[in-house]
């Protein structure tokens, strides 16, 4: 179980890299990107019937390395520091609603496969 979880982790924090240096500079696309899309995701991983195995490997693995709440911690606060208080309030809004929102929609949409 555990080999699956470290598996899991290498998958995800590659793509979060990778996903990352595709982004311009200026603004944390990235990392607002992998926590939209990994709540989304991890919403769907959840609630459909998968082996105990599947949602290590893919919910606690992958989903767990792919998404980031410090990097987000530190993003928010670089933007602040850098007297970027609108960008920062928008990457806080869009951040703290829209990942519970996707993670509800992941859910719903898993629900009705």
């Amino acid at each position: 179980m555990l080999a699956l979880v470290g598996l899991g982790g290498a998958i995800g924090a590659t793509l979060r890299y990778m996903i990352g240096e595709w982004m311009p500079d200026g603004f944390p696309w990235g990392t607002m990107i992998v926590n939209l899309l990994g709540s989304l995701l991890l919403g769907v991983v959840v609630t459909m019937s998968l082996s105990e195995e599947t949602v290590l490997l893919v919910g606690t693995g992958v989903m767990g390395a792919f998404t980031t709440m410090s990097a987000y911690s530190v993003d928010l606060i670089e933007l602040i520091e850098n007297n970027e208080h609108s960008t920062a309030m928008v990457y806080l809004f869009v951040t703290v609603l829209g990942c519970p929102l996707l993670a509800f929609g992941g859910m719903k949409l898993a629900q009705s496969v």
